[in-house]
C-alpha cells in the first residue's frame, strides 16, 4: 500500500493548487478525481469560459487556466489517479488515514484534504418533452467549445451566471440568441444581464414545453409564458438548458464528517472535526465567515490547510514555509 503524507480529494482548480502547495511544503501527495482530465467545473462545463478575478491574469480562459493550474501542481511530482473518486476514508489505530477509492485501489496518508467542489457533477435536467430525445444531437447542458454553434440559432435557458455567461459567448458567433428565463429576475452580475440584453432576445417568464427535431437534429422549441400559457413556437438549432449541477458527493457524508447541509464544517485553519482531514473551496462552510465561492479565496485556503496540515504531521515544522521566493527549490 502506497503511504502519502497528503491525499487531496479533487483535481479542479483548488484541489491542484493544495496538490502544488503541498509540494512546495515538501510533502508526498497523491491527488484523486473523478473525471477523465484535470481542472473541474473549468474543463467540464465552461472551458471557453473567460475568468477576470484571478491574481495575475487581467483575462484568461477557463480551460487555459486549468492547463497552466495542471502543469504547476505536477512541478514536484505527486502522484494522480484519474476518473476514480474516493469511497471512503478510514482513521488507523496509529492516528492515520486508509484511503479507498471505488476501483478498490487503497493509500495510506497522515492526511486528507477534501477539495471536491459541489461533488460529481450530473446537469439538473427539465424533463420537457423531447429533450432526453435530442441530448448531444442539439440540446446541451454545457457549451464546450464555441465554435459548434458557429452560425446556428441558439436558445439558452436559465437565469443564472453559466446561462448569461453562455449568451454572451455565443452571441459574437451565433445566427441568432435567444434566452428564456422563468422570472424576470437574474441571478447574474448586473453588468452582464445589461448587456444580454443588447445581444441577445431575452424572453422572461417564458419556459420550455418541448423540443422538436427531424429525429437526428433539433429543428424547433416550443416555449410558453407561464402567466398567460400562450404558446410560441421557435425554429432552432440548439437549446442549451442551464439550470444548474446537481452534486453527487457519494458517501462522504458517512465518513464522519461534520456537515451543513451539503458543505463540510471547517475552522479558521481549514480544519474539519476529523484530526489530520481539512477541506477546502466550494465544499466548505465556515461560521461567521462570508461564503465567496471563488477560485481566488479556494486559493487561499489551500494555503492554509497544506500549512496547517504540515504542522500536524512535523510539530518542529513552521505554519509559515517562507516565501517562495527564497526557496532553493526555486533557483535553477
Amino acid at each position: 500500500m502506497s503511504e502519502y503524507d497528503m491525499v487531496v480529494i479533487g483535481g479542479g482548480p483548488v484541489g491542484m493548487f493544495t496538490t502544488f502547495y503541498a509540494g512546495l511544503r515538501d510533502m508526498r501527495v497523491l491527488t484523486v478525481d473523478a473525471q477523465d482530465e484535470l481542472g473541474g467545473q473549468l474543463v467540464s462545463l465552461y472551458p471557453e469560459k473567460i475568468i477576470y478575478d484571478v491574481g495575475g491574469y487581467p483575462a484568461i480562459s477557463a480551460y487555459e487556466l486549468a492547463q497552466k493550474l495542471a502543469e504547476q501542481m505536477k512541478t514536484f511530482g505527486p502522484d494522480v489517479r484519474m476518473k476514480e473518486y474516493v469511497d471512503w476514508i478510514r482513521q488507523n489505530e496509529d492516528k492515520t488515514w486508509s484511503v479507498e477509492t471505488n476501483t478498490g485501489y487503497k493509500a495510506k496518508t497522515k492526511t486528507v484534504a477534501i477539495a471536491v467542489g459541489l461533488g460529481r457533477l450530473a446537469p439538473s435536467r427539465l424533463g420537457a418533452k423531447g429533450e432526453e430525445q435530442y441530448e448531444n444531437r442539439g440540446v446541451y447542458y454545457a457549451v464546450r467549445r464555441k465554435s459548434d454553434f458557429t452560425g446556428k440559432r441558439v436558445m439558452v435557458v436559465g437565469g443564472g451566471d453559466a446561462a448569461v455567461d453562455w449568451a454572451l459567448m455565443l452571441a459574437p458567433v451565433a445566427k441568432s440568441v435567444t434566452l428564456i428565463h422563468r422570472r424576470d429576475q437574474f441571478r447574474a452580475l448586473e453588468s452582464n444581464v445589461k448587456q444580454l440584453y443588447r445581444v441577445a432576445q431575452v424572453k422572461t417568464w417564458h419556459e420550455l414545453k418541448e423540443v422538436r427535431g427531424d429525429g437526428n437534429k433539433v429543428t424547433q422549441a416550443i416555449i410558453f409564458d407561464n402567466r398567460t400559457k400562450e404558446e410560441e413556437v421557435l425554429d432552432l438549432d440548439a437549446v442549451v438548458i442551464s439550470i444548474g449541477y446537481k452534486g453527487d458527493l457519494g458517501n462522504m457524508p458517512k465518513w464522519g464528517i461534520a456537515m451543513r447541509g451539503r458543505e463540510v464544517l471547517v475552522n479558521s485553519r481549514m480544519e474539519t472535526n476529523l484530526p489530520g482531514v481539512y477541506a477546502v473551496g466550494d465544499i466548505v462552510s465556515q461560521p461567521d465567515t462570508p461564503k465567496l465561492a471563488i477560485i481566488a479565496v479556494g486559493f487561499g485556503q489551500a494555503v492554509i490547510a497544506t500549512s496547517v496540515a504540515k504542522k500536524y504531521i512535523d510539530p518542529s515544522a513552521s505554519t509559515f514555509g517562507g516565501h517562495s521566493s527564497e526557496m532553493d527549490k526555486f533557483k535553477k
